[in-house]
């Protein structure tokens, strides 16, 4: 009596409760489609949250379909703790939002360490989400560091995703060691009629003051209120501005890497 289950711990039960399911799907009516050759989307198009949880709720609607009704909110805890919110503006009747994606990171070669051979992670680097309603086409632009993101549609009338890969911090070992950092981001809203940004945020890497945190957050709560404090509703770019058109890579469509500008 009075016991509640921590969060954690119905995360958990989700996930298990969601393998049984498809266990015992796949058990009595085994896959026989072909698979999808995805190439570079996977690191592309499977990297953005908004996606993935696209291609999730159609998981949950074919485990509808034979007979285990699931719900595609009992994993909404997933999607925030693996994707989570960095912050989001209106201006102007658009809204943009800023979300974590997933970014693999790249194992390097070989190295003399002092303890023997060493092979370094390069974490430097990171991708976010950038999700924009209302804009008009033809007519906005969203663009970081002033060069124009590849929006996409998702099927909503006047809402667009894309992906924006950064340089977060510069380590001594790393993939392309001359590409210094991109932090902080500026995001502006680019009205292309009027040559403008009519608003923007910046997102901080770091902390904002220039600091290291010296401790780990306690809980999910502090981890939160860090990346909150770094994001902010202004410093967008004054004055005319002309949104750098840089032209979409093949093999990654989604995504503006600010590495390769």
């Amino acid at each position: 009596r009075g016991f509640e289950m921590p969060p954690h711990a119905r995360m958990s039960l989700a996930q298990q409760l969601l393998l049984r399911a498809l266990i015992a799907k796949f058990w009595a009516k085994p896959y026989q489609n072909g698979l999808v050759r995805w190439g570079t989307d996977i690191h592309d198009r499977w990297m953005l949250p908004h996606f993935v949880w696209s291609d999730f709720e159609d998981v949950i609607a074919d485990l509808a379909a034979d007979g285990f009704p699931m719900k595609a909110e009992w994993f909404a805890p997933h999607f925030e703790f693996r994707f989570p919110h960095i912050g989001d503006l209106e201006e102007k009747n658009i809204c943009l939002e800023l979300r974590q994606a997933l970014e693999p990171w790249h194992v390097l070669g070989e190295e003399a360490g002092p303890g023997g051979t060493v092979r370094y992670v390069d974490s430097s680097v990171e991708r976010l989400q950038v999700k924009a309603s209302g804009l008009i086409d033809g007519r906005h632009v969203i663009a970081a560091h002033g060069c124009a993101v590849p929006l996409h549609p998702t099927g909503v009338n006047g809402e667009y995703v894309a992906g924006v890969r950064y340089r977060a911090w510069q380590p001594p070992n790393c993939l392309h060691p001359n590409i210094g950092t991109h932090a902080p981001l500026v995001f502006d809203i680019v009205d292309t009629w009027t040559g403008r940004s009519v608003g923007g945020c910046t997102y901080h890497v770091a902390h904002p003051g220039g600091l290291s945190y010296a401790t780990f957050p306690v809980n999910a709560y502090e981890a939160e209120s860090r990346r909150l404090s770094r994001f902010f509703r202004m410093g967008h770019t004054p004055g005319q501005m002309v949104a750098k058109v840089v032209p979409r890579s093949p093999d990654s469509p989604f995504t503006l890497d600010l590495r390769a500008v």
